[in-house]
């Protein structure tokens, strides 16, 4: 990293001044103060809310390396979007790092970005229902911990050369459908495509199925090969698209066929090999555009149908039996309580058309049951528990 940083150097200093700002400040967060980098593009003014990204270092690297290697600033200074760049903390060999392994003595990194973003609201004007994480290698790791465990806040991720532990992903279980884009090679030499076992690092086939799965997107995806258009930078790239998950939710994979551990289209192509085919950065933004937290999170249905389902008894005791019309089958039901927040969740196997679900320790009221059909209807009733 010391010939990207000397690099860097010399942009910074010979670049002109411009209306963009970068503030450089720090919070106090788990007993140490903790900095990090915002830039605010001229377009900002204060007056209206704006959307957020957060853009995340990677392992042994850091936010002023971040922010010229993965740059989103031409597309902040054009769309109008505040770039959030936290540091890490330090481990033992003196590396800023992100705590993603789960080891309960180092930094609660998630509570740290809870506090930054309280502290970023408060004093910018930031539209609570676009922001986004991204992040580079170990970067990318934080990015997919978020959106298991802070998916109230943060809308979608996207991951470049990042992956999940097996146990993160296991433990894994989102509160609502949470739009997830993974940009990997396959010649990935630090977190290699196909795992490691050893550090219980996720296959990127693996961990795209997986949140396919977790937000009901089609098995099967949309293919498309990324016209070469670099026939210099030894790799190429097919992009493969998951469509028609909960709430409008899709999965998106980049894979570099013979890419290395890098972010493609980076202007600094001395790290390993890059694809030069297209630039992360945009496409990043491209998919983080698509997606609002209110529309993630709507329990509202979508073209409703009221014949699709009846349930029985209601009220309801101890247990409600649903059952779908038989023009369809189901894939899956959710039960909200009168708050918004859900409950219960069974996912179920295709072809079936009648299920039951208990209602076993759940207090007494109003609950919102939302059906989704395999053929992609949605429906909602309401129960009460006596």
């Amino acid at each position: 990293m010391k010939k990207l940083l000397l690099f860097i150097l010399v942009c910074v200093l010979n670049a002109p001044l411009l209306a963009q700002t970068t503030v450089i400040d720090s919070i106090f967060s788990g007993g140490q103060w903790r900095d990090y980098r915002l830039y605010k593009p001229a377009l900002y003014d204060g007056t209206k809310p704006v959307p957020l990204v957060l853009n995340l270092h990677g392992y042994s690297s850091n936010n002023f390396e971040q922010d010229f290697y993965a740059d989103f600033k031409g597309l902040a200074d054009t769309a109008n979007f505040l770039v959030l760049l936290p540091n890490g903390t330090f481990n033992n060999q003196g590396e800023r790092y992100w705590n993603v392994f789960n080891n309960p003595s180092a930094v609660d990194d998630v509570a740290f970005i809870g506090q930054l973003l309280d502290s970023i609201e408060a004093h910018y004007k930031i539209d609570k229902n676009r922001i986004y994480s991204t992040g580079m290698s170990n970067g990318g790791f934080l990015s997919y911990t978020l959106a298991c465990e802070m998916n109230d806040r943060i809308a979608a991720i996207a991951s470049v050369t990042g992956s999940m532990t097996q146990d993160n992903l296991n433990a894994c279980v989102p509160g609502r459908p949470v739009p997830v884009m993974e940009i990997h090679g396959t010649a990935d030499d630090v977190v290699p495509y196909t795992g490691n076992v050893l550090l219980g690092f996720v296959a990127i086939p693996t961990l795209v199925n997986k949140w396919v799965t977790l937000n009901g997107c089609n098995t099967t995806p949309i293919q498309e090969s990324i016209p070469n258009i670099n026939t210099t930078d030894n790799c190429t790239a097919e992009r493969f698209l998951y469509t028609g998950g909960f709430r409008g939710s899709t999965v998106e994979h980049y894979k570099i066929t013979g890419g290395g551990h890098t972010w493609p289209g980076t202007a600094f192509t001395f790290v390993g090999v890059t694809n030069g085919d297209f630039k992360a950065s945009n496409e990043i933004w491209r998919f983080f555009n698509q997606y609002r937290l209110n529309t993630l999170t709507d329990t509202r249905p979508i073209a409703n149908d009221p014949t699709l389902l009846r349930i029985m008894p209601n009220p309801v005791h101890d247990y409600f039996t649903l059952q779908i019309n038989n023009t369809t089958s189901l894939r899956q039901i959710r039960t909200y309580n009168i708050m918004g927040q859900l409950i219960a969740e069974t996912k179920i196997s295709e072809g079936t058309t009648t299920q039951t679900v208990s209602t076993t320790g759940w207090t007494k009221g109003l609950y919102i049951v939302r059906v989704t059909a395999q053929n992609g209807t949605e429906a909602t009733q309401t129960i009460v528990v006596e």
